[in-house]
C-alpha cells in the first residue's frame, strides 16, 4: 500500500513538473516572438501588478520595455510544493501554482553567491 502512495506521489510530482515546465517553455517561445499580451497572461498578478508600477506602463509596454533575455533550453525544474523553479541557459524563472494553473512569479532572475536572486521581473 505504501508504495502504490509512493508511485502516486511520483507521478503527481512528474505532472506538475511537466505543467511548470510548459509554462516556461511557452513564456520563452513568446518573448523570443515579442508576444507581449502572451507574456502578460502567464505572469501571476501580482508579478504583472508589481511589473505595471514599477514602469508606469501597462504591462505590454512595460514587459517589451525590458529586454529580456532568451532563457534557451530548459535544464531543469524543482518543484516545491505550490512553487517551482525552472533554470534555462540563460535565466532563472520562477512560478506559483493559481486556481488557473502555474503563473510565472518572477523572470529574468540571476543568482547571487550567498544571497536571493536578483530578478527584473517579480511580483510582491
Amino acid at each position: 500500500m505504501v508504495l502504490a502512495a509512493t508511485v502516486t506521489g511520483c507521478g503527481q510530482l512528474a505532472s506538475r513538473e511537466d505543467a511548470a515546465a510548459a509554462v516556461v517553455r511557452t513564456f520563452e517561445q513568446d518573448t523570443v516572438r515579442g508576444d507581449t499580451a502572451a507574456m502578460c497572461a502567464a505572469l501571476a498578478p501580482g508579478t504583472r501588478d508589481e511589473l505595471e508600477d514599477q514602469e508606469k506602463a501597462g504591462c505590454e509596454q512595460a514587459i517589451a520595455g525590458l529586454n529580456l533575455p532568451a532563457g534557451g533550453q530548459l535544464r531543469r525544474i524543482d518543484v516545491f510544493g505550490q512553487q517551482a523553479r525552472a533554470v534555462m541557459e540563460g535565466d532563472t524563472v520562477f512560478l506559483s501554482v493559481f486556481p488557473e494553473g502555474w503563473k510565472i512569479t518572477a523572470a529574468a532572475c540571476e543568482p547571487r553567491p550567498k544571497m536571493p536572486y536578483r530578478c527584473d521581473v517579480k511580483g510582491d
